[in-house]
């Protein structure tokens, strides 16, 4: 190819690096046959690769480069209609030609066999080079600037090359610098990892976050420069470190994470008692309790709230409760984290991977509920059950484990928020109605290590394995879902989780037994695993009504004695106090009225079965219905009133005996939500508030030491109650309601923060995050 050819297809001197690196391409059939091709059919809406106004760039493109051969392939093949791009019938051998040229756009710097010497450029690097002062690799050095792990994946070796040896020539987004006069009188001179007319996320060069309300700033002056100068290293020290950063390919699955250098964040004493205004966990509170002891918002100006911030996330319903602290709050979608300006809403970073392949159930429709965090590691699970470790300055991730690693089951997913226990990290798995063999797992924190794995149901020979009577346990594995978040107690040092429902879970012909630990709370030793004592509610589920339900750590006196209590209200109807300690059973009384299949709860802690209610080929009414009488939204216990806030369902339903798992739809009674409080003594109901709606709403609740109780209303309004009396204070519709269609209800639980000095009030409607704060 000759200088005019070049100037044909748009090339100069500028981007000549590029044109270098296309020219080694030029020697392989494929790449030239599909340089024709793309010229032909692509350049009048990419012209040479760079993007026009009718199509994107596509050269150094992360998204192009995040995609397989195959997946490029498909694309190219049948369009994106939706984009503007149409399908493109073309023969065999110019599609594979086609596609290769794309790819070699955007050929990572790993793939482009860099010159020089990668291990002497990485003693440089944290050397003579100090490049470790600013930057992470593999764990080594500081999170001031960019994260480089992934750099020969993420980058080209031009865009590599060019990084190292001009560092000014084009800064990563979110990395300008920035220094901010304050009119309070200090200065602060940091990145500007976001910015808008109204606010400012500043990040300093120790890796520490300034967010900042426009308010409180007299000037920013941007510098023009990178913070990176201009290198000083000589050309073989130069290539050498190039030949370094595109070695770095990121952490790979199963591979141990290295302990970070310069560790700092969140201790696990600031989870396990959190400081004022922070929410650091799913339930906010490590043992389950949404309760917070914030009083700016009370009964007397709630009716003040506003909206203050709206963040959208592309997916139509999110589950997700944020998780905030020092004033960055971390919220999820759909194999995703972003780490949010609590106070303004603004992004400060966005954690990003594809959607899994043969994911199933509710991991597929793309259900998260958040994430935990510790130190510097902010932990996520993914759709096809990884457990993920990413930098909390950064984004970038640290470790990835395979949570079902070395079980054969595909069946495998995840959707709920971890759980961190002193310097451990527990996450369970979901897939309990599609057949699997339950567990829960703890990890290393720092490295991803597994420490140990509990199963929820044994292994045919095993011990327990005669309350599994029949040919199930050995063809599905039993069920026993760790499908929920769980809880802990620092005094016991005891995990507390919920176990899901047996399976097949309404056909229980060949599973005769109680078949343990389904429908149980376990309590596990944190540091081990080994179970302390167990309960189980439904002995023998044959209606899916398992333990997921928020085993919630409180002390308090109990019947004139101080007792460390646990509390559970569950989706069978019955509400339950233990003592923590030793699982000694204090009290079982139903919480709804709607409640067929048992007449009570007998001294030896098991239901007293009413006969006739099993599931029939013709079907059996019975109450409460398949949601349960209540499910996993969020509860709370108010130290102030003493009582216990759920959301209850009054509903029945007709229960169909199937050959398979729900072979028809199961029949649903018009039902009604209830919010309710409970005396935990007793049981006894002192108020409830009914709703109005389809009763398939899953959203929880939050109590504040301002006296409210906050909750998603089957409706759709966003509202709260007075705590002593349930009165209506205010609300806000958000038609987070199924008269939208299926999975438009509530799905996610209210929580509340401190940001700026001020609380609000945040919840996922939607596809939205909403953040209520004072006018």
């Amino acid at each position: 190819m000759g200088a005019f050819e070049l100037a044909a297809l748009g090339y100069n001197h500028k981007n000549m690096k590029l044109t270098i690196y296309l020219l080694c391409f030029a020697a392989l059939p494929a790449a030239q046959d599909g340089r024709e091709v793309f010229i032909r059919q692509c350049a009048v809406c990419h012209g040479d690769g760079h993007g026009t106004e009718r199509g994107p760039n596509l050269t150094a493109n992360r998204r192009v480069r995040s995609q397989s051969i195959d997946q490029l392939r498909s694309l190219i093949r049948n369009g994106v209609p939706s984009g503007g791009m149409p399908a493109f019938a073309l023969p065999a051998g110019e599609l594979q030609a086609v596609t290769a040229f794309v790819r070699s756009l955007n050929a990572s710097a790993s793939e482009a066999h860099a010159p020089g010497d990668p291990a002497a450029g990485e003693r440089y690097f944290f050397s003579e080079g100090r490049c470790g002062q600013c930057h992470m690799a593999r764990g080594r050095g500081k999170p001031a600037g960019p994260d480089l792990s992934a750099a020969g994946r993420e980058m080209t070796l031009p865009g590599l090359q060019e990084a190292v040896l001009h560092p000014s020539a084009a800064i990563k987004p979110g990395y300008e610098v920035v220094r901010v006069s304050l009119r309070a009188g200090p200065v602060l001179r940091g990145f500007a990892r976001n910015r808008s007319r109204y606010s400012l996320q500043l990040q300093d060069f120790d890796g520490r976050f300034h967010l900042l309300d426009q308010r409180e700033i007299a000037a920013v002056q941007t510098e023009a420069a990178s913070l990176m100068p201009p290198p000083t290293c000589a050309p073989t020290e130069c290539r050498d470190v190039v030949a370094f950063l595109s070695s770095l390919t990121g952490p790979r699955p199963g591979e141990t994470g290295r302990p970070l250098e310069n560790e700092t964040g969140i201790s696990f004493s600031r989870i396990a008692a959190p400081q004022a205004g922070d929410w650091p966990t799913y339930h906010g509170n490590i043992g389950g309790n949404r309760h917070s002891p914030l009083d700016q918002v009370n009964t007397s100006n709630v009716k003040d709230l506003a909206l203050q911030w709206v963040f959208p996330i592309n997916h139509f319903v999110i589950e997700a409760t944020p998780v905030v602290v020092d004033g960055v709050m971390y919220v999820t979608g759909p194999n995703q984290v972003f780490a949010l300006d609590a106070r303004a809403g603004r992004t400060i970073w966005h954690y990003q991977r594809p959607r899994g392949e043969g994911v199933r159930g509710d991991p597929a429709k793309g259900a998260n509920r958040g994430v935990a965090v510790l130190g510097d590691r902010v932990f996520l699970v993914t759709d096809n059950a990884r457990l993920l470790a990413l930098h909390r300055v950064t984004g970038q991730l640290l470790w990835e484990v395979d949570i079902p690693e070395g079980l054969d089951n595909k069946n495998y997913g995840n959707t709920s928020a971890p759980l961190v226990v002193n310097d451990l990290v527990v996450a369970g798995v979901s897939g309990g109605d599609l057949g699997v063999r339950g567990f829960l797992s703890a990890y290393k924190a720092s490295t991803g290590e597994r420490v140990w794995r509990f199963f929820t149901v044994p292994l045919p020979g095993e011990p327990l394995s005669e309350g599994w009577k029949g040919t199930d346990l050995a063809n599905y594995g039993g069920g026993g879902a760790t499908w929920m978040t769980g809880t802990f107690d620092p005094e016991t040092n005891t995990v507390f989780w919920g176990v899901g429902n047996p399976y097949p879970a309404m056909s229980g012909d060949q599973r005769k037994g109680d078949n343990l630990y389904t429908a149980c709370v376990l309590a596990l030793d944190a540091a081990t695993g080994a179970l302390r004592w167990h309960y189980q509610f439904t002995p023998h589920d044959l209606f899916d009504w398992d333990g997921g339900q928020t085993p919630l750590v409180v002390n308090r006196p109990f019947r004139g004695r101080e007792r460390k209590l646990l509390v559970q209200a569950n989706r069978n109807g019955f509400f339950y106090v233990f003592d923590r300690v030793n699982g000694e059973l204090l009290l079982a009384e139903k919480f709804v009225d709607r409640l067929t299949w048992a007449a009570g709860i007998g001294k030896d802690g098991r239901p007293i079965l009413v006969p006739g209610m099993e599931p029939t080929r013709a079907g059996t009414k019975v109450c409460p219905n398949v949601l349960g009488a209540t499910n996993w939204p969020s509860v709370a216990l108010s130290p102030q009133t003493g009582w216990f806030y759920l959301m209850t369902r009054e509903a029945c339903g007709v229960y169909v005996k199937p050959p398979s798992w729900n072979p028809k739809p199961i029949a649903v009674e018009p039902g009604r939500m209830f919010l309710r409080a409970l005396d935990i003594e007793t049981g006894r109901r002192v108020w409830e508030v009914p709703q109005t709606g389809g009763a398939d709403s899953w959203g929880g609740v939050l109590s504040t030491a301002g006296g409210i109780v906050f909750f998603g209303e089957d409706s759709g309004a966003f509202s709260a109650v007075d705590a002593n009396t349930g009165k209506d204070l205010w609300h806000v519709q958000t038609n987070a309601s199924t008269e939208l269609g299926d999975g438009h209800s509530w799905r996610a639980s209210p929580m509340t923060y401190l940001a700026g000095g001020k609380q609000y009030i945040a919840v996922a409607a939607g596809p939205n995050i909403l953040s209520f704060g004072p006018r």
